[in-house]
């Protein structure tokens, strides 16, 4: 009896920062930040770092999985959609308050860029993203 394809996601690294954790799988990241904290530009840095050490020459997506509430600076996309390999970023809660963040999130992103309350779907589309590009 064949039960179909039964392949495990592996965490290929994960960073424990002062912020949160990031997790890097083979195509794409997952970030999850503690509650309270605040995503500067700085911490957005050490972030493209981990992302320049496993994706440097390969296409990747980043998927920020919001359990906690916490601030943003909006002016990180700047440099994010600078990353010519970061193909999709995905955001996924259920909080309507994230929902109505993202609204203004995505106008400093021009890049592909979608809002999920599952994240199995916001990972789905990440990875077709992925290999589209």
């Amino acid at each position: 009896m064949n039960l179909g394809q039964t392949r495990k996601t592996v965490i290929v690294r994960e960073y424990h920062l002062d912020i949160g954790k990031v997790q890097v799988f083979d195509d794409y990241l997952v970030t999850i930040f503690d509650e309270g904290t605040t995503l500067t530009l700085e911490r957005a840095y050490q972030i493209m770092g981990i992302s320049e050490i496993h994706f440097r020459n390969r296409n990747f997506g980043f998927l920020s999985y919001r359990k906690n509430s916490y601030a943003i600076d909006p002016m990180i996309y700047n440099y994010f959609k600078e990353m010519e390999n970061l193909k999709a970023l995905a955001i996924v809660s259920m909080k309507e308050m994230d929902m109505h963040n993202f609204k203004i999130e995505k106008l400093f992103y021009k890049k592909p860029m979608k809002f999920f309350i599952s994240y199995d779907n916001a990972l789905t589309w990440i990875k077709r993203r992925v290999r589209l590009k």
